[in-house]
């Protein structure tokens, strides 16, 4: 989302958006009389928001844990340039990935993983190892999962750090 498309997101846009980020199954009925505006408003509101491209869209979130895969991973993969994963792969080869993330640093992806045992982690890492040296490491818990968008008073102002004395 650019920054013009920030500023032009009114009080009301923001209540949507919340409501929306924390339960995207909302009718527009509902959302409507959670934010005070009519229903054909409301649409007309979230239909905006859609085509310009700040909500990207709406799905159902599962447990992996729930489904057979209890165990989460964050894998660090350096891909050898003539087998770069995201050139060379297709995501359906790797059912286990959840987020691929593009970094800057000693890795150049970042893959958020879920299995369903650690033997399970050892041949996926083995499979990933085709594209380069990769380095585990499990996740325990998550402090935030989905936290909300919530930016309507604006983007923080960052001020210089003190310089080294």
């Amino acid at each position: 989302m650019s920054s013009q498309s920030q500023r032009e997101l009114d009080a009301l846009d923001w209540q949507i958006l919340r409501e929306l980020q924390t339960d995207a199954r909302l009718s527009h009925n509902e959302l409507a009389r959670r934010v005070g505006l009519s229903s054909p408003a409301v649409t007309k509101r979230v239909r905006r928001m859609e085509e310009s491209g700040v909500i990207t869209g709406y799905r159902a979130e599962v447990d992996p844990a729930q489904v057979g895969l209890p165990l989460t991973a964050l894998l660090h993969l350096r891909c050898d340039h003539e087998k770069c994963m995201l050139k060379t792969a297709r995501a359906k080869d790797y059912p286990e990935i959840l987020e691929v993330l593009k970094v800057s640093g000693s890795h150049c992806t970042v893959i958020k993983a879920a299995v369903a045992s650690t033997a399970h982690l050892e041949a996926l890492l083995d499979r990933l190892g085709r594209h380069g040296p990769t380095q585990a490491t499990m996740v325990w818990s998550s402090a935030f999962n989905r936290r909300t968008i919530d930016w309507e008073s604006g983007l923080p102002t960052v001020e210089r750090p003190d310089e080294w004395q």
